[in-house]
């Protein structure tokens, strides 16, 4: 094949020399329009795995890189006048204009042509080539070209940075953090050959303007920034190779994903590759692997499909659908780690201490979990922990282990949890006129000796009309209350668990089928009429309910003050008022579901209105040292219906009215709903509202085993985690975890000690019989 790559950066060069020694048959060239063995740019970071991936795949080069590259292991943050260091990240910096020497040096050595000097137009000036390579970058000139073609999403982010060298050397990935009047500022720091390290500073669109850093030329920058970080230049001074730009040389950074990664132009095939296709935030340092990857995933592909002309269309549709999910995988934790520092002024700077704001950068991208930071560095990792425990009251004397986060207490007015964990609400469809019988006593009874902290049953309906299936809990009249009052006893006998009631109505959700009949579909016999913020069904199919007034309003508000008093009677330790999933307080606060003209309709203060009085009205009769928290739908996932933004100012509004905590939801307030899944998902909103409003949180979904938990504890993302379909599938899911950790301390109920200990001792066994995993690509991958 006559193959041309445009662009010599890292992806088009290692790609020419994978396809040249694995077949040298193939014509390629590779067109740069800088000068030989000249480039821009300071270091670059990949991880220790990538330069397993290239030992694999080359041997040689990877020798080479590996003799000039610094490794290190150490990060080192410098914040609040401390400095605290952890071990075991393992990085690689290396001089970008080193590492893309060594690959020219390697590309002739194999026999690619290099072409310098030369400023291509892109695929057209090529018609003879079989394939094109567009590694021509993020402003990629043949990308550009055909726009319809490769849909690029392109994003341009708040935050400014400029990139700086300085001949300081340090032996740490180092964070320095520092306030001014206008914001704060930090700084990432590597050392990537014997005589320069990168020193890239980044603030706020905000503290740039206010300091008039637009305004100065690139000299002024550079002193703002060098005073700025003087302590950790130690008399060092920082340096530019970006003359050639005009004014400051402060940057927005550009994520960018396309929909579509190939294309034939009627002679040639295109593909895009590196940061013409994708790129990744320097936060996580994965502009250069994602290059890397990208050549040898496409190289992969032709060793397996075949060489010739023929395969090359399979070759990149397989190409592409392989590396989009691991760019996909790549980028949303570049895109969390980049997000940490865009807020991390109002967010966590001004708040944490610096022990947990460590922990919390370390963690940003929601890659690095608990227990892979015991792997690193465990002695930095206990030490971690015994500064949580003992913010939190439990005696860390002696050096032995002690809890980690999720199993730390927390007390919130005069409840007290003995652990972070809360079962989750969770609909049964299982109760007769609103009763909860012998089923919920077992259902729930099981979690609470099981080991959770918090066990809520399922939404408790406040009237008869207020259920979303026949089959729901209610709480309205006093033979309700005194079955709760059952259980609530039970387990307060028998476990150290604390019992939380969620009222609320179902709106326009309602009257609908049990789960297994037909999810949201309306009852065919024994229906009610339904009532919502609005006149809109939730299906094509639902029943449009009434818009409701004054008197709707009125009556509602009575059923929940009435729930809540039952609730009182019944000894719960925790109320929480549904405000969430397109149910009826929730259809109030969504500009989806609420198109009201009226003072409960179209501001925020307005939408919020009935919700607040409803939860003033339930505030003052529940018990005062007692906790009531509200649930949010944080994110609707749908055009037009709100955001995290938009739940902050409600969770504020709900925090000045007095409400302890929000357990902080997402969805299900609109049925053509777009959410974007995935581990943890859920948890961004619950960080941003606890450290941006201040008030303590509840994390929820995709939270399934401890290592999550503790991660977010710790790091401050949220106060309590609320585990759903894993406490569905083990009843004990808490204690196993615990086990599972080889938190042996945690006590289970004294009838199930034998079991405590057997679980034990089979879990230590099969730990010790499972060999260690291989490191390194697989000889298929090769």
């Amino acid at each position: 094949m006559r193959i041309v790559c445009i662009g010599g950066g890292p992806a088009g060069l290692y790609f020419a020399l994978l396809m040249k020694k694995l077949h040298p048959e193939h014509s390629i060239s590779v067109v740069e329009r800088n000068k030989p063995y000249d480039t821009f740019g300071w270091g670059v970071v990949f991880s220790d795995a990538t330069m397993v991936s290239m030992k694999a795949w080359d041997p040689e080069s990877a020798t080479e890189i590996e003799d000039a590259f610094n490794h290190w292991d150490d990060i080192e943050l410098l914040f609040k006048g401390t400095r605290q260091r952890t071990s075991g990240h393992g990085f690689v910096g290396i001089g970008r204009k080193k590492l893309l020497n060594i690959l020219q040096r390697r590309c002739e050595a194999l026999g690619v042509e290099l072409v310098f000097e030369t400023d291509s137009n892109g695929d057209v000036d090529y018609p003879d080539a079989d394939l094109i390579i567009a590694s021509d970058g993020f402003n990629s000139k043949i990308r550009n070209r055909y726009p319809e073609v490769f849909e690029p999403d392109l994003v341009v982010r708040p935050n400014r940075y400029i990139w700086l060298g300085t001949n300081k050397l340090f032996d740490a990935f180092t964070f320095d953090f520092r306030k001014t009047d206008h914001g704060w500022f930090q700084a990432h720091i590597y050392k990537f050959d014997d005589k320069t390290s990168t020193f890239i500073v980044e603030t706020t669109e905000e503290a740039y303007e206010k300091h008039g850093l637009g305004r100065m030329d690139q000299q002024g920058s550079i002193d703002f920034c060098q005073e700025l970080f003087s302590e950790v230049l130690d008399g060092s001074e920082l340096m530019t190779n970006a003359r050639h730009l005009r004014g400051s040389a402060w940057l927005n950074f550009n994520r960018l994903i396309c929909g579509k990664w190939s294309h034939f132009n009627g002679n040639s095939h295109v593909v895009l590759m590196g940061d013409a296709a994708h790129t990744a935030h320097f936060a996580i340092g994965s502009g250069t692997k994602l290059a890397i990857d990208d050549a040898i995933e496409l190289t992969n592909q032709f060793n397996k499909l075949g060489h010739s002309k023929d395969k090359i269309p399979a070759v990149l549709e397989t190409y592409e659908e392989i590396r989009r999910v691991d760019v996909a995988r790549i980028q949303n934790a570049a895109r969390n780690a980049m997000e940490w520092f865009e807020v991390v002024g109002q967010r966590y700077a001004d708040t944490l201490e610096p022990e947990q704001f460590m922990y919390s950068m370390l963690t940003r991208s929601q890659r690095i979990s608990h227990e892979n930071l015991r792997l690193r560095d465990p002695k930095w990792l206990e030490g971690y922990e015994r500064w949580f425990a003992g913010k939190n009251g439990i005696d860390v004397s002696g050096n032995g282990r002690t809890l980690p986060p999720m199993f730390t207490p927390y007390s919130l007015r005069e409840t007290h949890l003995p652990n972070r964990i809360v079962m989750s609400p969770m609909a049964m469809y299982s109760a007769k006129d609103g009763m909860l019988d012998d089923f919920h006593l077992v259902h729930l009874g099981s979690r609470a000796l099981g080991g959770a902290g918090l066990v809520f049953g399922e939404m408790t309906c406040v009237s008869p009309d207020a259920r979303i299936t026949p089959g729901c809990l209610g709480l309205w009249n006093a033979e309700q209350a005194s079955q709760w009052k059952r259980f609530v006893t039970f387990v307060h006998e028998n476990s150290a668990a604390k019992v939380g009631i969620q009222i609320g109505h179902a709106g326009r959700k309602g009257s609908t089928k049990v789960a297994w009949e037909g999810i949201d579909q309306p009852v065919e016999q024994g229906g009610w009429d339904l009532i919502s913020a609005s006149a809109l069904p939730y299906l094509k199919t639902s029943q449009v309910p009434k818009a409701m007034d004054r008197a709707d309003m009125d009556r509602v508000t009575a059923d929940h003050v009435r729930a809540a008093k039952y609730a009182a009677e019944a000894g719960a330790d925790w109320l929480e008022l549904h405000c969430a999933h397109g149910y009826l307080l929730s259809s109030f606060l969504s500009p989806l579901t609420n198109i009201r003209t009226d003072e409960y309709g179209g501001s925020h203060e307005n939408m919020a209105r009935y919700p607040l009085e409803v939860f003033k009205a339930v505030r003052e009769v529940w018990p005062q040292d007692k906790p009531i928290s509200v649930r949010l739908s944080c994110h609707d996932w749908f055009e037009g219906g709100n955001t995290p933004e938009d739940a902050a100012i409600y969770a504020q509004m709900f925090k000045d009215a007095g409400a302890d905590l929000i357990d902080c939801s997402s969805g299900q307030v609109w049925k053509e709903e777009k959410p974007v899944y995935g581990r943890l998902f859920q948890t961004p909103f619950s960080d941003k509202i606890r450290n941006e409003i201040g008030i303590p949180t509840i994390a929820v979904g995709a939270i399934s085993e401890a290592d999550h938990a503790n991660s977010i504890i710790a790091a401050g993302r949220a106060d309590l985690c609320a585990v759903a379909r894993p406490h569905l599938a083990d009843p004990a899911w808490v204690l196993h975890e615990a086990a599972k950790i080889g938190l042996t301390s945690i006590p289970w109920p004294k009838q199930y000690y034998s079991g405590k200990a057997q679980y034990e001792t089979n879990l230590a066994r099969a730990a010790a019989a499972v060999a260690p995993p291989a490191v390194g690509p697989t000889a298929a991958a090769k």
